[in-house]
């Protein structure tokens, strides 16, 4: 029976034995061994302290309480593992230079993973590093260290060339959040709240941030993050921001983690903002459905205003004055996919629900379960095509019993300074195991 190049690789790791010659990319506490690894096609390369230090002066003292592996990223070789001199209980990185024999400690941005008690990295391409962190936990099992994409670049134009940001990997995929904006008046906050009674367990609002002191009875993290002014500006700097706006000297704003938080609990985040913040969150790496409700003319609008009763004459004119800019904008920025006219609000909803995939045309595809990562201490790793093979062998009644988990990395969306999502782990225990495994 002859097998493809793919399963014929495979085979090679399993029967073969190519794992285990290559273990020398998970470094455990106390050894001074550095490996930096792209295990396409089995190579190995191995790069070693004393080695960096005999071909340049600066040296390199290990003194982390955890497992430190290295790199080569063209003629960079980044030093992942032990604790951030910023954060103490965070993974440090640091970039060793070949070019010009120098250590280099960059600006590191995104939430960082915790210390663990070992780590293992794999070069996933030219803008980034898959790092998979020992005995953890399965939501804190693999992490991305993006070092070239889109987001660094743009970053590094603003705080100089050496950036580096950390992503979280996340098995599965989110629904994309749904960006709602309209004038006052036209009853997009009636549509929200009509979707959110139909479908409670479906929709979650992301909690905004603000520079503003907390009020009577509200509470931090449930109707605001309040956050000091400086630290907000650090962050908006830091691009951790989809959109924010200063009002009556306050800053008010989304954060990238707040909407990532709804879709971690498995609901779907609305986003109800004006048209200024739907502009930043477009331009930003978010990927959502962008939505522009407008009313059927601007007398009806004015009359709706008015039936309200809760302006006064000058604040309805103002309201009135800033509609009328809104509904240019809305319909002409190139920023809504999708526009809805709310001429009655029983049509003008269901219209919502349709185009949300809500009115039985679409079908939204099934929640997998999660599995449970149990990644041992003693393990190697490879990269065939896009998958990570993640291999541990363990006596078992006198003979070797192979263990494996794989990655499947082909269809990741999003990264820093969100999650990456959409990585698919699996289990293997045998050899046979693997092949099913992968022709399935």
């Amino acid at each position: 029976m002859d097998f493809d190049p793919y399963l014929d690789r495979l085979s090679m790791i399993i029967v073969g034995g190519l794992l285990p010659q290559t273990h020398a990319l998970q470094i455990p506490l106390g050894e001074s061994r550095i490996a930096g690894t792209d295990f396409s096609m089995g190579e190995a390369p191995a790069f070693f302290v004393d080695e960096l230090q005999k071909g340049y002066g600066n040296g390199f003292d290990i003194k982390s309480k955890g497992g430190e592996t290295a790199i080569l990223v063209g003629n960079r070789t980044y030093v992942i593992g032990g604790a951030c001199e910023e954060s103490p209980l965070s993974i440090g990185v640091q970039i060793f230079d070949q070019s010009t024999g120098e250590w280099i400690y960059p600006t590191v941005l995104g939430t960082k993973p915790k210390t663990c008690k070992g780590l293992s990295a794999v070069l996933l391409s030219e803008d980034r590093i898959l790092i998979t962190k020992n005995g953890s936990t399965p939501d804190d099992f693999a992490w991305f260290l993006e070092v070239d994409t889109q987001y660094v670049r743009q970053q590094k134009k603003i705080l100089g060339p050496d950036v580096v940001a950390w992503s979280k990997g996340v098995r599965g995929y989110a629904e994309k959040p749904i960006v709602i904006s309209g004038p006052s008046g036209v009853g997009k906050g009636t549509l929200i709240s009509m979707l959110m009674k139909e479908y409670p367990s479906m929709f979650g609002f992301s909690v905004s941030h603000t520079t503003r002191p907390p009020r009577a009875m509200e509470k931090d993290g449930v109707h605001y993050h309040f956050i000091e002014r400086s630290a907000m500006e650090k962050e908006i700097e830091d691009g951790k921001f989809l959109e924010f706006a200063s009002v009556h000297g306050n800053l008010y704003g989304t954060s990238v983690e707040a909407v990532e938080v709804v879709a971690d609990d498995g609901k779907r985040c609305i986003l109800d903002i004006d048209v200024q913040g739907a502009r930043s969150v477009r331009a930003s790496s978010l990927e959502a459905i962008f939505i522009f409700v407008c009313p059927p003319s601007m007398e009806e609008l004015e009359k709706r205003l008015r039936a309200r009763g809760t302006e006064t004459e000058e604040q309805v004119l103002k309201r009135l004055k800033n509609a009328k800019a809104e509904i240019e904008q809305g319909q002409s920025s190139g920023i809504f996919v999708h526009m809805l006219y709310n001429d009655n609000l029983e049509e003008c909803y269901k219209s919502l629900k349709k185009l949300l995939g809500l009115d039985g045309t679409v079908t939204a595809p099934p929640k997998s379960s999660p599995k449970v990562v149990d990644l041992p201490m003693d393990h190697s790793v490879a990269k065939i095509d896009h998958r990570i093979i993640i291999n541990s062998k363990t006596p078992e009644l006198g003979k070797a019993s192979t263990n494996m988990i794989v990655l499947d990395v082909s269809s990741l969306k999003g990264g820093a300074p969100g999650r990456t999502r959409g990585l698919d782990i699996y289990t293997m225990d045998s050899f046979l195991d693997g092949l099913a495994g992968i022709i399935n």
